[in-house]
């Protein structure tokens, strides 16, 4: 396997934090990828008891929670940590959001069943990614968004306020603010 960080110093988590090409073969990463699997299913197992009694392990889970902000379990994340959601956003059952790069739910948010947010990247090359290469782009939902159940968010995304993305959509470039998109991949077909 060819050493693809010669001479730079960092772990694959310091890597990976900074959006550059890492494995995800570090012990911290490990620990972290862990403690989300446990708070998740932590929460999936307070909310079948109390929805209300168990909005502190998922603002435990999560980078940041806002106020009113509700989301249905089972919630499956990478680390949870660099994932915020505004304030009154409603998150349907079983969002896929790997936050290998920071995923920003804006406020006023609808987000289906089945949602699926995706930061990470692959290599095209056939040698990179057989050496477990990979990187991540942010992404960021803007306020008022509406993701129909089923929609795919791909790395590097930004959707901007009041858009709604339909149901199925694969979303694999910016949408603007204001409009409507659909389909695989995903096009605008009209304003709001």
């Amino acid at each position: 396997m060819t050493d693809h960080f010669a001479g730079d110093p960092r772990t694959n988590h310091e890597r990976m934090l900074a959006g550059d090409l890492y494995i995800s073969d570090d012990p911290d990463i490990a620990e972290a990828q862990q403690r989300a699997v446990r708070l998740a299913a932590r929460y999936l197992a307070a909310y079948t008891q109390d929805a209300d009694a168990a909005q502190p392990v998922v603002a435990e889970l999560l980078g940041g929670v806002g106020a009113g902000a509700h989301i249905r379990p089972p919630l499956y994340v990478d680390y949870g940590t660099y994932i915020t959601v505004g304030e009154d956003t409603f998150i349907n059952y079983n969002l896929t959001a790997l936050d290998v790069a920071p995923i920003t739910i804006g406020r006023d948010c609808q987000i289906g069943p089945n949602v699926q947010l995706l930061t990470p990247t692959h290599p095209v090359e056939p040698e990179p990614r057989r050496d477990k290469l990979e990187a991540a782009k942010p992404i960021t939902i803007g306020d008022n968004v509406w993701l129909g159940g089923g929609a795919i968010v791909l790395a590097g995304v930004t959707i901007g306020d009041n858009s709604v993305i339909g149901a199925g959509a694969v979303v694999t470039k910016d949408v603007p603010a204001n409009v409507v998109a659909v389909g695989n991949p995903a096009r605008v077909i009209r304003s709001i």
